[in-house]
């Protein structure tokens, strides 16, 4: 009995020790959780974190001219790259304080969600899918999917295609459009537009499937080529997408976006970055008219 006795305070003591430490380890993994939530809110892009870095990060394709690409010395070009800097001039005070990161079309999404980048241009078409995981601004352009082929074979109905091969970049409006809607069509996927017009080229595919504002610019390089069906489906609006969440950043750039088409800025970056490629042959309001979204 004495030796019962006096097992207990040392039991009861042991216990307390146990307690003690799953306690800590509790306030510990507390605090360890707390630290990298702030550690993740610190790396959002939000509109006052962008501001305090000095730097918006944008993820912009490096080979899709002229909307997106890589010239001859190394520097960022297009349409959609002159509209990050005017963004950033406008956000910073410099267009010149902007970060490009090149993407594909399969890496935007989760370059957001991974923050990555603040903000994606890079001819991202709004789709309910998308929706559902990033949030879009107010489009700047619109246009549909279109086919380019050899004009010696050119493929002017969809029909054409079931049994060939048409190629399309992973992850892209085509790439979703055609797997779910033409399961009779051979896909060939690439993650680069290089790659995938090679492709086109060597023979590889029977055509290749693209926005039709890059099928039209591609085939004005590219003579040998032309755009047999330049609608197909619906109309896509391109927008600007942020992470999923991002309110402040997004109404940031719904304003902005709104005032640049007012004021017709976005016109004027057509007429530098696209107007030398279609010409007079291609009404600018095919692309620019967005009012109906």
């Amino acid at each position: 009995m004495g030796v019962y006795r006096q097992s207990i305070p040392i039991l009861t003591a042991s216990i307390f020790t146990v307690l003690l430490l799953s306690a800590c380890s509790q306030g510990n993994s507390s605090l360890t959780s707390e630290t990298a939530n702030q550690q993740d809110k610190a790396h959002e892009s939000s509109l006052e974190q962008i501001k305090k870095n000095g730097v918006l990060r944008v993820a912009v394709f490096a080979d899709n001219p002229p909307f997106g690409y890589i010239d001859s010395q190394g520097n960022n070009q297009g349409f959609d790259i002159a509209l990050a800097k005017r963004v950033s001039k406008d956000l910073l005070g410099d267009e010149n304080k902007i970060e490009f990161i090149p993407t594909e079309a399969a890496n935007r999404v989760e370059f957001l969600k991974s923050n990555k980048v603040d903000v994606v241009f890079a001819s991202f078409s709004v789709a309910p899918e998308r929706k559902e995981v990033v949030d879009f601004a107010q489009p700047y352009l619109k246009a549909a999917l279109g086919i380019v082929s050899p004009k010696d074979k050119l493929i002017t109905h969809i029909q054409q295609l079931e049994g060939k091969t048409l190629v399309v970049n992973k992850g892209s409006s085509s790439d979703s459009y055609f797997s779910k809607n033409y399961p009779k069509i051979k896909l060939l996927k690439f993650e680069q537009n290089t790659d995938a017009f090679n492709a086109l080229k060597d023979g590889r595919g029977d055509a290749i499937s693209q926005d039709s504002t890059y099928a039209f610019a591609w085939t004005a390089q590219n003579s040998d080529f032309g755009v047999g069906i330049a609608k197909i489906g619906n109309e896509d609006f391109i927008a600007p997408a942020v992470k999923k969440g991002n309110t402040e950043l997004l109404n940031w750039l719904n304003t902005e976006i709104r005032s640049l088409q007012k004021s017709g800025e976005i016109q004027n970056i057509y007429n530098r970055t696209l107007k030398p490629i279609y010409g007079n042959s291609v009404d600018s309001k095919v692309f620019l008219d967005v009012t109906s979204n």
